[in-house]
């Protein structure tokens, strides 16, 4: 099986509601598709959305990157000699780490389909069943607080909160989320950044002095401040996350030379692919660190791909936030994963077994 030809498509799918974070508002997902052929008529699936505020990459810096750079070095490559193409890929231009991404898993798909077993049996096998948590959004105490319950009500039983706007309003937020629902759920909060590390540890101390049981905070400074991070880590009882602070192999171990988090949230993403991605959790397993697996807003196009990967690293990824189909208005995929709100499961079609998107518009 050789790669003949990469496509691209755009996909649009509206949100149930709209996502705010400290970072962003968003309405729907507009995602870049990427679709690698082979002289087999065999079709790998990748998808990359544009999170400038948090990777730098734009649809069109997504584009170019991927005509421009990488699929000269991967066109006429055979799919088995999966880590040669990875190679190529990472090598073929610095960051731009959502178009490598979105290559790399339709290359994987590929690879899971040339030997006819599912992507995680691929990878070393697994349960193929998960539970993730879903996003409560910033918004009004009294609209985050319907939302948790509507969530626990729906059967989530992990509570992602996004705060970071205003401290003394997160507070509340957070208190009165936690008596709507205490009990039902745990609840993880998202800084976005949003924090200084002096405010993270007066928030979370306060938080903690009240009764309110985190099961972690995410990324309460900003991404480039490990001194920050570590400085919370070290004075609150709460398990410190990062996110935007580690993106490749390199920065999670430095993060951990450091001791400057507990808990390192992965996403494809920012790791450029599956094969960082991959590394990370085996860096983190032989730490005794334990892992998230993430996303952005994405479809279950690539979502499908962190799935498969929580799957087969199960003893590195304890957490699960791959609630980018919950929030999604329809499923634009036939085939795959089976998204069931908080209970995620993997069928044994091979590679990711995605068989047709609908919605698609050629680029």
């Amino acid at each position: 099986m050789k790669i003949t030809k990469i496509r691209f498509g755009m996909l649009r799918v509206p949100l149930k509601t709209p996502f705010k974070t400290a970072l962003r508002t968003v309405t729907a997902v507009e995602d870049i598709v990427v679709c690698v052929h082979t002289d087999t008529g065999h079709v790998g699936y990748g998808e990359a959305p544009a999170t400038a505020v948090i990777t730098g990459d734009t649809h069109g810096s997504i584009i170019d990157a991927i005509d421009k750079f990488i699929a000269p070095r991967v066109i006429g490559q055979e799919v088995a000699n999966l880590n040669r193409i990875t190679g190529l890929i990472q090598g073929a231009l610095e960051r731009n780490t959502s178009a490598k991404a979105a290559v790399e898993i339709a290359v994987y798909d590929l690879f899971g389909q040339l030997y006819g077993v599912p992507l995680y049996k691929a990878l070393g096998g697994g349960d193929p069943l998960i539970t993730t948590d879903i996003t409560i959004s910033v918004d009004y105490i009294e609209k985050m607080v319907a939302d948790s319950i509507d969530a626990v009500e729906r059967g989530f039983e992990s509570l992602k909160i996004k705060v970071g706007k205003d401290i003394g309003v997160d507070i509340e937020r957070v208190k009165a989320i936690h008596a709507a629902v205490e009990g039902r759920a745990l609840l993880r909060l998202d800084a976005n950044q949003g924090w200084t590390a002096k405010q993270a540890v007066h928030a979370i101390g306060l938080l903690e002095d009240a009764g309110v049981q985190l099961e972690l905070v995410e990324q309460p400074v900003k991404a480039r401040d490990l001194d920050g991070m570590k400085y919370v880590t070290e004075r609150v009882h709460t398990p410190i996350m990062a996110d935007e602070s580690v993106f490749g192999p390199t920065e999670v171990i430095e993060l951990i030379q450091m001791r400057a988090a507990d808990i390192i949230n992965i996403k494809l993403m920012k790791t450029g692919g599956l094969s960082n991605a991959i590394r990370i959790a085996d860096i983190a397993a032989l730490h005794g660190v334990e892992c998230m697996i993430g996303c952005m807003l994405e479809s279950s196009i690539s979502v499908a791909a962190a799935v498969h990967l929580a799957v087969a690293k199960a003893d590195a990824i304890t957490k699960v936030d791959l609630d980018g189909p919950s929030l999604c208005a329809f499923n634009p995929v036939d085939g795959g994963v089976i998204f069931n709100e908080s209970e995620i499961s993997v069928t044994d079609a091979a590679g990711l077994g995605i068989r047709e998107i609908r919605g698609l518009e050629p680029l």
